[in-house]
């Protein structure tokens, strides 16, 4: 073999076998795909409610076709259960029947009959995440007008606790259980009763709104979840609501010692609408939505911490809502790099995303997946007063870039 065959043989073995040790490397490194686990479906006279459930996060796109009329949506990142129901009929003038089905290696696709689809004010299709069942992706059909899941041409929430959009009765899953970690929040004043949706009038906006700088600026903290609503649960027992709120809480300080003026959603364990553990998903988070709306905040931060079944998954997500304001997606995106600045985590993006704080806020607005407390590094991690520091910190960090 002359010198120049030994090279050409050297570089394509090279070539070859790293390549091919990158390309499994990647694969492993893939995030799995969530399950989709079951459909449930409910129906009344004023509209039709199919709740699809699953164990993580799944993105998904919305589509309509005509003769006969349907309402398509692909979950990617998804795989559908074996035990998952795929063909159900809706006796309903709304809609008729829902069908699943894997589309792709990682997509699922639904399929619901309504003739709905002619007007978009008569279907709405948002995500929830946290609780008993970590993501859901709900689907609403028929007389949506004026209710809570409805927002006018500026993105602000309408006529909000309407019952045609929060009064179906059907279980969403909300968490019920406690870890057993004390909560240092006994006794203090709660700020979301007096600032809940249903005692506000509404406020102009903050004097400083059009300035640079943090000082002067309305800033709304979201800690997700809260008294009923765990959200999600670590494996050693520590929930998603009680590290939101030691982040919010500290944030709040770190915030005001700048100058802005800050109000939280909730400032204890508890929900945030007057109607507490009864109020549906919706109505919770409206009420949480009111109160940035009826405020006339400048921003919207919702913190959260994020989790999956398969417990290595790890790391930081932003997320904002596509179709808003494009200063959503500078917040989220400043909020996203200063939090992995300080936590070391690793980075998952920033997202376009249709979760229902980020749709119905009338400002800016971002919802930070801080960490995943279903990881154990993490969970610890997030636990610690370090690790919250380091997050409000970072948070903090986040919102000064973005007012510069």
């Amino acid at each position: 073999m002359n010198v120049s065959f030994r090279w050409l043989f050297l570089l394509v073995f090279f070539v070859g076998a790293f390549g091919g040790g990158v390309a499994s490397f990647s694969t492993a490194e893939a995030a799995p795909l969530a399950q989709i686990k079951d459909v449930r479906i409910h129906a009344d006279k004023t509209k039709v409610r199919i709740v699809v459930d699953a164990d993580g996060e799944v993105d998904y796109r919305a589509m309509t076709l005509s003769s006969p009329g349907r309402v398509v949506v692909d979950l990617s990142g998804a795989r559908l259960s074996p035990n998952a129901v795929k063909n159900q009929e809706i006796k309903s003038r709304f809609a008729t029947r829902v069908r699943l089905g894997q589309f792709d290696a990682s997509t699922v696709r639904i399929v619901v009959e309504t003739e709905t689809y002619k007007d978009r004010s008569n279907y709405d299709v948002f995500a929830l995440e946290g609780g008993a069942v970590p993501y859901r992706v709900v689907m609403d059909f028929g007389n949506l007008s004026g209710g809570a899941g409805e927002t006018s041409s500026s993105g602000a929430s309408s006529s909000a606790g309407s019952s045609s959009s929060s009064g179906s009765n059907i279980d969403f899953g909300h968490g019920a259980g406690t870890s057993g970690e004390a909560d240092d929040s006994a006794g203090s004043a709660d700020e979301s009763s007096k600032d809940g949706a249903s005692s506000l009038p509404t406020r102009t906006k903050s004097p400083s709104s059009a300035e640079p700088g943090i000082a002067g600026k309305r800033i709304v903290i979201d800690p997700g979840h809260g008294g009923s609503d765990t959200g999600a649960i670590g494996p050693t027992g520590v929930t998603e609501k009680s590290i939101a709120l030691r982040i919010g809480r500290r944030l709040k300080v770190l915030l005001e010692e700048q100058g802005a003026e800050v109000i939280m959603t909730r400032t204890t364990d508890t929900e945030v609408s007057p109607k507490k553990e009864k109020a549906t998903d919706v109505e919770e988070l409206q009420a949480r939505c009111d109160i940035a709306n009826r405020n006339a905040a400048d921003i919207f931060i919702s913190i959260h911490l994020d989790a999956f079944s398969a417990p290595e998954v790890h790391g930081t997500t932003g997320y904002y809502y596509e179709k808003g304001s494009a200063n959503s997606t500078l917040l989220a995106d400043a909020v996203n790099r200063n939090v992995l600045r300080r936590i070391g985590t690793l980075d998952r993006g920033t997202k376009p995303c249709e979760f229902y704080v980020c749709r119905h806020t009338a400002m800016p607005a971002m919802l930070l997946e801080t960490a995943f407390v279903s990881n154990p590094r993490e969970e610890q991690m997030m636990n610690s007063n370090e690790g919250v520091e380091n997050a409000a910190q970072g948070i903090a960090a986040g919102i000064v870039e973005y007012f510069r």
